[in-house]
């Protein structure tokens, strides 16, 4: 087996750990421990203590790796290899019943900065859906056993495309001016509220499409390889790498319409 494979073995397990976890708790009823970025940007006690599992089980099984996560931080500077780790991707759909959240895990070499890393293996799981999107570098991409190829075909109707935005109030009017001028390539737009499953579900064909400013690297990460691994292309605008400027995961020909359609 490969590295890489390796890497996604123990992703999945521990994905599903955590997963279970998250979904054992929202069962019992979400506790809100504190605001983030913005008085809608919550996290709860459940996100903690995800987390603290998968850190606890990395550390144990591969103690030489770095861990950069949304609730604790980053740890082992240097490292081969870098766990990019959000526990709860969707919290507010979590915190509400929306079983629209995932528990987003991937392994990256390199510093631990989409702009300069490589992605070696990335899980995404939804445990109240039932479903597991996994990517090896050099292995492609599956939802369950199921291999996740993307076609470069859209239909005259125009593309499904996926946004989200942000929690500060002083950014919505530029992430309204944005979909303005996306919409005229559109057939329509989803807001589903977890950016992990927005873009595996481009993977998998359920949307055509996806944009957002103001992601963070475990908002993507996982799923950004799923979106490569499937033959899509996942980037920012101008040849740039994704950053919180702007990320866009599409076939290659509709990443570039959404491309010119933003800079436009």
């Amino acid at each position: 087996m490969s590295l890489e494979t390796d890497l996604l073995d123990l992703a999945v397990d521990i994905a599903c750990e955590a997963g279970e976890l998250a979904r054992r708790r929202r069962s019992e009823g979400v506790a809100i421990a504190a605001t983030k970025s913005a008085l809608a940007d919550i996290v709860t006690e459940a996100d903690r203590e995800v987390e603290a599992l998968i850190r606890s089980r990395l550390s144990a099984e591969r103690p030489g790796d770095g861990f950069l996560g949304e609730e604790s931080g980053s740890a082992g500077e240097g490292a081969d290899v870098t766990w990019v780790v959000d526990p709860i991707d969707g919290t507010v759909n979590y915190a509400y019943g929306i079983p629209a959240y995932a528990v987003s895990i991937a392994a990256v070499s390199g510093v631990p900065d989409p702009s300069t890393w490589t992605a070696l293996a990335g899980v995404v799981h939804a445990p109240a859906l039932g479903e597991l999107f996994t990517a090896a570098r050099g292995d492609g991409a599956r939802l369950g056993p199921q291999t996740l190829r993307l076609t470069d075909e859209i239909g005259a109707a125009g593309a499904l495309l996926a946004t989200g935005f942000g929690y500060d109030p002083a950014t919505h009017a530029g992430d309204l001016a944005r979909l303005a001028k996306v919409m005229p390539i559109a057939r329509d737009i989803r807001r589903i509220g977890a950016a992990s499953l927005d873009i595996s579900y481009v993977a998998a064909g359920r949307l055509d499409g996806y944009y957002e400013r103001g992601l963070n690297p475990w908002d993507h990460a996982a799923a950004g390889l799923v979106v490569t691994e499937a033959g899509g292309r996942v980037g920012g605008i101008g040849g740039r790498s994704v950053s919180r400027d702007m990320i866009i995961a599409a076939p290659p020909s509709l990443y570039a319409a959404i491309e010119r359609a933003i800079a436009g």
